[in-house]
């Protein structure tokens, strides 16, 4: 029989490299996500950790009514939107990536349901199949870039500023575009439509 007390100091050690195996493999597949749709690989872990982190972080806009703050979420909006944009300079693909977004915007729209006091809900993995999908149709060979605008945007536009009548009945004191359950939604689509593609 083993003594307990003694082993438990191994187990926390083994539990933490664990851990830490499992986040360094999450970074690089994220990194490679990033540098697969076009990021600079300079620039690929800066731009992973400012959308994990910024997550946290929301900027007032306005207030609908005397209880409700519309905020922009900065890992789940500020960001995509700032990586969506150097995409569409750098690739110059405009008229796809237009095409994608409005699909997938479309997609989303049709499938969003408000959540009260927390939120508007999609189901997670259709849009980055449905951006993936497209995008393909549209670049076929240099679908990643296509995908994570149309992903990422689409969602965004689908999910919260197309419902942004809905806010009042929220019931939230804050509802952050890109924020709670659209963080996920932007933040995954984003990066699995770039991996699908």
């Amino acid at each position: 029989m083993t003594d307990w007390p003694a082993t438990v100091p191994l187990v926390l050690l083994l539990l933490v490299l664990l851990g830490l195996l499992i986040f360094l493999v999450e970074v690089r597949i994220l990194t490679y996500a990033y540098r697969k749709v076009g990021v600079h690989p300079r620039y690929a872990f800066a731009v992973m950790l400012l959308s994990l982190f910024g997550s946290y972080v929301n900027i007032p806009l306005y207030q609908v009514s005397t209880r409700t703050v519309v905020a922009l979420n900065v890992g789940g909006a500020l960001i995509p939107i700032l990586v969506s944009l150097y995409l569409l300079v750098h690739t110059r693909m405009f008229g796809r990536m237009l095409i994608g977004t409005a699909v997938v915007a479309a997609v989303v729209h049709s499938l969003a349901y408000v959540v009260p006091g927390v939120g508007i809900a999609v189901p997670m993995l259709v849009p980055p199949l449905v951006a993936a999908g497209v995008a393909l149709l549209l670049a076929f060979r240099r679908a990643p870039p296509v995908a994570y605008v149309s992903g990422s945007m689409g969602t965004l536009i689908g999910a919260d500023l197309l419902n942004l009548g809905l806010v009042a009945r929220l019931g939230a004191p804050v509802v952050s575009i890109g924020g709670a359950g659209t963080f996920d939604g932007v933040f995954l689509t984003g990066i699995l439509a770039g991996l699908l593609a």
